[in-house]
């Protein structure tokens, strides 16, 4: 069952951000241990079109870049400096009946310290509230093991079976793709990169995805929505590394 046209809505805790109704109860319980200010992060939408648009969200410090790129193109990465090395991760094939797009999320921790939290592919729940369970199905955490996830419930689906297809701990990479399940996103790959923030006083995480799009929406619907999913992991992600990070320096300096 595809997603209606009445998923998507405006919602005050997003402003510009649409969020389907459908997580806005989940989200709201979220909404109170998610950062102070959302607008750290930044939202890159990479839509297949003919026009080119750039718009700024109600912050000094972040950008809105909706472009028309290319298939195999990388994404834009105009609001944050993104090295090369890193951006090419974020290169996807994307067909006429597909979207990608990406979010970039600043955290005030070290990559030593956020990386941990991101590499556990056997532990998407740490960071991610929408995620109920995991269970690892094949494998042990290298390169092609399945897992399945479990959502909780008020998503439009029931679990999905992903698999690991790049880790790489040199580089700070980790991507994933879904391979079954019981879900409304066929097709979905995500890739996220951690790089050194251009300050070098704390990270910078970009998570990108390529996904069909479900029959009857439209590319605007399924990025709204799935963006929408990702930043609150992101979110959730720099609370977590921040809280963290705060910890272990209270405990070097006492």
């Amino acid at each position: 069952m595809p997603l209606s046209p009445k998923d998507i809505k405006t919602s005050e805790k997003t402003k510009n951000l649409r969020t389907p109704p459908l997580i806005n109860h989940h989200y709201k319980q979220e909404s109170e241990n998610m950062p102070a200010n959302p607008q750290r992060s930044s939202l890159l939408i990479h839509r297949i079109n003919n026009t080119t648009t750039n718009t700024n969200l109600n912050t000094a410090s972040t950008t809105t870049t909706i472009s028309c790129q290319k298939r195999w193109s990388p994404l834009p990465c105009d609001a944050t400096p993104v090295p090369e090395t890193v951006s090419r991760y974020h290169t996807h094939a994307v067909g006429p009946n597909q979207c990608c797009s990406a979010v970039v999320q600043q955290i005030a921790a070290p990559i030593s310290t956020v990386w941990p939290v991101v590499r556990r592919f056997d532990n998407p729940q740490a960071y991610k509230h929408f995620v109920k369970s995991c269970h690892v199905i094949l494998g042990d955490g290298d390169v092609g093991t399945l897992r399945e996830v479990h959502v909780i419930s008020g998503l439009p689906a029931a679990n999905s079976t992903e698999r690991l297809e790049i880790l790489d701990d040199e580089r700070h990479v980790i991507s994933f793709s879904v391979v079954g399940g019981d879900h409304r996103l066929a097709n979905y790959k995500s890739v996220t990169t951690l790089h050194a923030s251009p300050a070098g006083n704390g990270t910078v995480v970009m998570e990108s995805y390529a996904v069909d799009i479900p029959p009857g929406n439209t590319k605007e619907d399924t990025c709204v929505f799935v963006d929408t999913i990702v930043r609150c992991n992101l979110q959730s992600l720099a609370q977590i590394a921040e809280n963290s990070s705060r910890r272990n320096n209270k405990s070097s300096s006492s």
